[in-house]
């Protein structure tokens, strides 16, 4: 199995085509994590870079950070900066040292500025998406994944029972926050829970609305073990559900069938091609307008891993393909605006003999 970082020397030689890339400058907190397996640096402020060279690794931090990184990243050479060793300055320092050139970088990350900075010490810079690294999971990388798709199953039957008249959107968001810090992990995103009207609004923030009878309950909630993630809805029917709830919650249920279905309709049609993603959109997404409803306001899912919305994406003008060792949600969704949604999402990996779930609560409708 060829590493992160072998995966990442690959790329430094054959892009640009005209003689490679010297090095490469890593300044995501997500890319960082993958390539080092640490996570301690802050997402909200740029306190690391990494800096990979065919032949030097180097991690690129302050004084705060260094005996963490001592103990906890071995492959890599620390540079350590200060107010008399600017980052600047280093990067200069390292550039002579190591011929450095071209240099690539991560242009969703970086800003103009630093942008400006490092054409300053190189004579060509070329932006590179080091995600596309990530898009195929190992096998260890899928085996984090469902530990975390395992703890969410556990979340939501905790909360099916915590559910009572009364309790508010707040305190519901709450309780699934606890129980996952509670057993250790943490939370890949901000749950959504939304009431009645609320469901129909894919991403409701949270708010003091509190449960009646006859409500629909979307749940949407995530887990962050071991630096993965999963990500995961359910709707529930507090009280008795109408034969329009219903009707929404099984054209959803079966929208989701007819996209896992599509994997086995196209493999046995074209054994020795790749699934587009835009075609396993395309089951779900048709067969919901077929019955009525307006199409699915976003994309049909997206892949998870580190981040909890990474590559593949699937949706109508999608270019992915999807391969063997991709992780990616399918979750369709119905929102009346004024009514209520319905939205049910499970995580997937990709097989030789097709997809698997790694989410297992219950899909069938759940009247509490």
């Amino acid at each position: 199995m060829i590493d992160s970082l072998e995966k990442l020397k690959q790329i430094l030689k054959k892009n640009p085509p005209a003689g490679g890339l010297d090095a490469a400058l890593i300044s995501s907190i997500s890319n960082i994590i993958y390539l080092t397996n640490y996570s301690g640096f802050s997402k909200e402020e740029r306190e690391a870079y990494l800096l990979i060279t065919q032949n030097r690794r180097y991690i690129i931090t302050d004084g705060r950070y260094s005996e963490a990184v001592k103990n906890n990243i071995k492959r890599f050479e620390l540079i350590e900066i200060s107010p008399k060793l600017s980052f600047e300055k280093t990067l200069k320092n390292l550039a002579k040292k190591n011929k450095i050139k071209k240099i690539g970088f991560e242009g969703h990350n970086i800003t103009f500025l630093e942008h400006e900075k490092l054409l300053q010490h190189f004579d060509g810079s070329n932006h590179r998406s080091v995600e596309s690294l990530r898009i195929i999971k190992s096998s260890k990388e899928i085996s984090k994944i469902e530990k975390a798709c395992t703890l969410s199953d556990k979340t939501f039957d905790y909360i099916l029972k915590k559910i009572k008249l009364g309790i508010s959107e707040k305190e519901l968001a709450f309780e699934i926050e606890f129980f996952i810090k509670k057993h250790g992990a943490d939370i890949s995103f901000r749950p959504i829970v939304a009431f009645g009207k609320n469901s129909s609004i894919p991403h409701h923030q949270s708010e003091n609305l509190k449960l009646k009878t006859d409500n629909i309950i979307l749940l949407d909630l995530g887990v962050k073990l071991n630096n993965y993630c999963s990500d995961m809805t359910r709707t529930v029917f507090f009280g008795k559900p109408t034969r329009e709830q219903k009707r929404m919650y099984e054209t959803v249920l079966e929208a989701q069938q007819k996209a896992i279905q599509q994997f086995s309709n196209l493999s046995m049609r074209r054994p020795k091609e790749q699934v587009k993603a835009s075609e396993i959109d395309k089951a779900a997404r048709e067969y919901i307008i077929s019955k009525g409803y307006k199409s699915i306001p976003h994309s049909l899912g997206h892949g998870i891993g580190i981040d909890v919305h990474e590559a593949p994406h699937l949706s109508p003008k999608s270019k992915d393909i999807l391969k063997e060792g991709m992780v990616f949600s399918i979750e369709p969704g119905i929102y009346i605006p004024g009514f209520g949604g319905v939205r049910i999402e499970d995580l997937v990996t990709l097989e030789k003999n097709g997809p698997r779930l790694l989410t297992h609560s219950p899909r069938t409708l759940i009247e509490i």
